[in-house]
């Protein structure tokens, strides 16, 4: 969404216009929802989480800065959320990984059917995201699930692009080490 059309219905909702809300709820709570999947590993704990943090959002809209663009914000919100739930209620339990991260781990399992290779490559692959910290899952999620490039999960995370840099360095190591650990070998 164009940061004009995101200023405009963020001062319609600051003026008590509350439906215009709603265009931003359409336009973010697909990616709200795929990103508290996967740093919560549960779609209904995902939906819960997306739809509170949109509670949250609209009621800090008074407090928003305008300079900047509500994405980021609003996603710093769903994971603040997320790990709230995480704290409170242990939440974390599975998540859909995308297919590119499965057919890389697949190389590596050995199965004789394409479903069952596929189910394996995914439990190994999520044990390993489950393995690492949260700081390090949270970067991968942003960075190879949800694509964002590193001003956006900057941005996002509210840290510099050079600490994004290194989270993801740690987290691809971490994330390799704990696969490895699960006897999934990489070049």
């Amino acid at each position: 969404m164009e940061a004009r059309i995101e200023g405009e219905l963020i001062r319609k909702c600051r003026a008590g216009q509350s439906r215009f809300f709603e265009p931003l709820v359409r336009a973010y709570e697909a990616e709200a929802v795929r990103i508290a999947g996967a740093l919560l590993g549960d779609i209904e704990a995902a939906r819960d989480a997306a739809q509170e943090a949109f509670v949250k959002a609209y009621r800090s809209l008074a407090t928003f800065d305008e300079s900047r663009r509500f994405r980021p914000w609003f996603l710093q919100i769903v994971r603040n959320q997320c790990r709230d739930a995480v704290r409170h209620r242990r939440v974390i339990r599975r998540v859909e990984v995308p297919e590119h991260l499965l057919d890389r781990a697949m190389e590596r399992v050995g199965a004789e059917d394409q479903a069952h290779r596929r189910r394996e490559a995914h439990d190994v692959l999520w044990k390993g995201l489950v393995a690492i910290e949260a700081i390090h899952r949270e970067v991968l999620v942003m960075k190879e699930l949800e694509g964002l490039g590193y001003a956006e999960i900057a941005r996002a995370l509210d840290i510099p692009e050079g600490t994004v840099a290194s989270r993801l360095y740690h987290a691809r190591r971490a994330l390799r080490e704990a696969l490895e650990a699960r006897g999934v070998t990489y070049p």
